[in-house]
C-alpha cells in the first residue's frame, strides 16, 4: 500500500527573509559562521553520514524480505498481519533515512555529497515502493467475506482496519501487479520536473545586485526579496521586483518544460489509475470531492468585490496614481517592531498560544530549545519555510528568520505543523501518523490566528491597530484569494494538458495575466514581468495542494473562534483532531474538531470577516 515518505509540509508564506536583527549586509553568510545553537540537530537522526549509510544500506536488505510475501497475502490473516508489519517498519526506517538526507541536502543546496545522499534516499524510495508494489493488487483480490474472516481470526489485524478499508475505496484505481511495479519503477522519473525546477531555482539562478533602502548594494535572493518587496521605499520593492521576475523570465523556456512535465506526470498518473481527470486522482483517495475544490474556486470568486475595494482603499492610503503588483505587500503602517530577537520571538509566540493549554505549551517550550529548529539564512540554504520529520524523532522546522513580525508569525505557522506531528506520533501507530494535505494547513494557521488575536488584544495605539488590521487583511489576501488563484491556474493547466493543448511559455503567462486582472480588479496594474510569476511557485510542483491553503485558512478560523469563545471544550476537541493524524477521512476529522468544510460556510464567513477588517482599517485611515 501506499506510504508517505518523509513529506516536508511547506509554509504559506513563500519567502521568509535574511539574517535576523540587521540590515542585509552585501553577501549572504556561510553556514559555518553561524551559531550552532540556532541550528537543527540532524544528529538526532543519524549522527554523522557513516550512520546514515549503514541505515540505508540496512533498509534496502529488508526489501526482498517485503517482496517475500508476494502472492502469500490470501493464504492467511496472519501472512497479511506479518506483511503490513513489514511494510510500517521498511516505512517508519526508510522515513528516517528520506527525511535526514533531504534536510542535510536543504543547509547547502550546493553541496554535490548531500545532493548525492538526498538522491539515493529518493532512488531507495523508489525501490521499497517496487518492492511493496504488489501489496494492494493482492488485498483487493481478496474478496470482503475473506478479509472479513481474516479480521476475526486475528484480531491483531484490527488496527489497519481503517487503512484496508481506504484502499477498498480505490478498488477500481488499482492495477495488476506487474503493473503496479512500472508504475513504481517509475517513481524517479516522475520526480526529474520537480528536481530540475529546485535545483534550477535554489542552485543555479543567479539574482543582481540591487540598492537596499540606505543606498547599499545587496545580493538579490529568493530570500531577500521577502523583506525588499515590503519595503516603504517604492523604488527599492520596484527594483526587486523587476530583479527576480526578470531573471525567472531569462528561463522561461526551461521553466514552461520542467512545469509542462510535471502536468504531464500528473495527467499520465491519473489516466494510468483510470481517473477521469488530475483532480479527481488527487482528490479522491482521501475522499474530498471535487466540488470542494470547484465550489472553494467558485465562492471566493463571489467574493471579489472586497479584494477589488481593499486594493482601491490601498491605492488611495499609499497616495499613488497607479498601483502595481510590487505595492501590494507595503503595509499601510509600519511594522510594531522591527528587528525582533530571536528569544523575543520565541515568548510571543509561547504567549499567543496560551490558550491551547498547558500540554501544548510544554511541548512547544521543549521544540524551541531542543533542536527542532534551523533559524537562519545562510548560504545555498534551500528558501523559506517547512516542517518536517520522520516518525520516532522529533519534528524539524526549516525557517529563514530575518527579525521582522512576519517572520514571528511563520514561526507559529511551522511550530503548527511540527506540533500537529508531534501530538500525532505520540498517539498514532505509524500507519496513521501521517497528515492528509486537507488537514496539513489546519494546525499551522489556526496558530497564526490564535497570534493574530492576541496581538490585536493587547494593542491599542492606532498605528499599531492599522498594521495588525492590514496583516489581517493581507493574511487573507495571500492565504485565500492569492491561493485560490493558483488553484485555478491548477486546474486551467491540467485541463489544458488533459485537452492535448501545449504549455508554452506565452500560454502560462497569458493565463496568469488574466487571472490576476481577475481577481485583483481594475485598480492594479498588472506589470508584464508578473506574467512569470508562475515560474517560481514551487507548489505547482505538488498538484492541487494550494487549496487546501484557503480551505484550512476557513477551518482554521472557525477553530481559533472557538478555542477562544469556548475555552476547555474546544481546545479538548481540537488536541483530539492533532492526535487523531491519518485515522479517519480528514473531512471527518474536522466534523469531529467542529468544523464542516463540505459547504460553503466557512469560507463564506472569512469574506466576511475580510470585509469587517477592511471597514475597521478604512474607519481608521478616514480618522472615525
Amino acid at each position: 500500500m501506499e506510504k508517505k515518505i518523509g513529506l516536508a509540509v511547506a509554509c504559506l508564506w513563500c519567502f521568509a527573509a535574511g539574517e535576523a536583527g540587521a540590515a542585509l549586509s552585501g553577501d549572504v553568510p556561510l553556514r559555518s559562521a553561524q551559531d550552532p545553537a540556532t541550528q537543527w540537530r540532524l544528529e538526532d537522526i543519524f549522527p554523522d553520514g557513516d550512520a546514515w549509510e549503514k541505515e540505508r544500506d540496512a533498509v534496502e536488505a529488508l526489501l526482498p524480505r517485503l517482496a517475500g510475501f508476494s502472492g502469500r497475502l490470501g493464504t492467511s490473516g496472519t501472512e497479511l498481519l506479518e506483511a503490513l508489519r513489514q511494510e510500517d517498519e521498511i516505512g517508519e526506517r526508510l522515513g528516517r533515512v528520506y527525511a535526514w538526507a533531504h534536510m542535510k541536502s536543504h543547509e547547502d543546496t550546493t553541496d554535490p555529497g548531500a545532493q548525492g545522499r538526498a538522491d539515493r534516499a529518493t532512488l531507495l524510495s523508489v525501490k521499497a515502493a517496487s518492492a511493496g508494489a504488489f501489496l494492494a493488487p493482492e488485498i483487493l483480490a481478496l474478496s470482503p467475506d475473506v478479509l472479513e474472516g481474516f479480521f476475526r481470526d486475528v484480531p491483531a489485524l484490527a488496527p489497519y482496519r481503517f487503512a484496508l478499508d481506504r484502499l477498498q475505496r480505490v478498488r477500481d484505481h488499482v492495477l495488476p501487479a506487474d503493473q503496479e511495479l512500472l508504475l513504481a519503477q517509475m517513481g524517479q522519473v516522475a520526480e526529474t520536473p520537480e528536481t530540475v525546477f529546485s535545483l534550477l531555482t535554489n542552485a543555479d539562478l543567479k539574482f543582481p545586485r540591487i540598492q537596499d533602502e540606505e543606498g547599499r548594494e545587496v545580493e538579490l535572493s529568493e530570500e531577500r526579496y521577502g523583506r525588499l518587496i515590503f519595503s516603504p521605499h517604492r523604488a527599492v520593492r520596484r527594483d526587486a521586483f523587476l530583479g527576480l521576475l526578470t531573471t525567472y523570465g531569462g528561463m522561461k523556456n526551461t521553466l514552461a518544460a520542467t512545469l509542462a512535465g510535471s502536468v504531464k506526470k500528473d495527467v499520465f498518473f491519473a489516466r494510468a489509475r483510470r481517473y477521469s481527470s488530475s483532480l479527481e486522482a488527487s482528490l479522491f483517495p482521501g475522499a474530498i470531492p471535487e466540488a470542494v475544490y470547484t465550489n472553494a474556486i467558485k465562492t471566493v470568486n463571489d467574493h471579489l468585490a472586497p479584494m477589488h475595494r481593499y486594493m482601491t482603499l490601498k491605492k488611495k492610503a499609499l497616495s499613488l496614481d497607479e498601483l502595481h503588483m510590487y505595492d501590494l505587500y507595503v503595509p499601510l503602517a509600519p511594522e510594531l517592531r522591527r528587528d525582533i530577537p530571536w528569544e523575543e520571538a520565541q515568548r510571543m509566540v509561547r504567549e499567543a498560544l496560551a490558550p491551547l493549554g498547558e500540554p501544548y505549551v510544554r511541548e512547544l517550550e521543549k521544540g524551541f530549545s531542543a533542536g527542532w529548529i534551523d533559524v537562519y539564512e545562510n548560504k545555498g540554504k534551500r528558501h523559506g519555510a517547512y516542517s518536517w520529520g520522520a516518525y520516532g524523532v522529533h519534528p524539524y522546522v526549516l525557517l529563514n528568520y530575518n527579525g521582522t513580525l512576519r517572520d514571528v508569525f511563520t514561526l507559529a505557522h511551522e511550530m503548527g505543523h511540527a506540533m500537529h506531528r508531534f501530538f500525532t506520533q505520540a498517539t498514532q501507530p505509524v500507519t496513521y501518523a501521517g497528515h492528509s494535505i486537507f488537514t496539513a494547513e489546519v494546525a499551522s494557521v489556526t496558530n497564526e490566528i490564535l497570534l493574530l488575536e492576541y496581538l490585536l488584544r493587547t494593542t491599542s495605539d492606532r498605528e499599531s491597530r492599522l498594521y495588525l488590521l492590514n496583516y489581517a487583511l493581507e493574511q487573507i489576501r495571500t492565504t485565500v484569494y492569492r491561493q485560490m488563484l493558483f488553484a485555478e491556474f491548477e486546474l486551467e493547466t491540467h485541463r489544458r494538458a488533459e485537452a492535448g493543448e501545449a504549455l508554452t511559455p506565452d500560454v502560462l503567462s497569458q493565463i496568469w495575466r488574466g487571472l490576476n486582472e481577475r481577481y485583483y480588479g481594475p485598480d492594479v496594474v498588472v506589470d508584464p514581468e508578473l506574467e512569470m510569476e508562475w515560474g517560481r511557485i514551487p507548489h505547482f510542483y505538488s498538484a492541487f495542494y494550494v487549496y487546501q491553503y484557503a480551505t484550512g485558512l476557513a477551518a482554521a478560523a472557525d477553530l481559533a473562534q472557538k478555542i477562544l469563545t469556548e475555552g476547555p471544550p474546544a481546545v479538548e476537541r481540537y488536541l483530539t483532531f492533532l492526535k487523531s493524524g491519518d485515522s479517519a477521512y480528514a473531512i471527518d476529522l474536522l466534523r469531529t474538531a467542529g468544523v464542516d468544510m463540505a459547504g460553503p460556510e466557512p469560507l463564506e464567513a472569512v469574506a466576511r470577516t475580510f470585509s469587517t477588517r477592511l471597514d475597521e482599517l478604512q474607519a481608521l485611515l478616514e480618522g472615525n
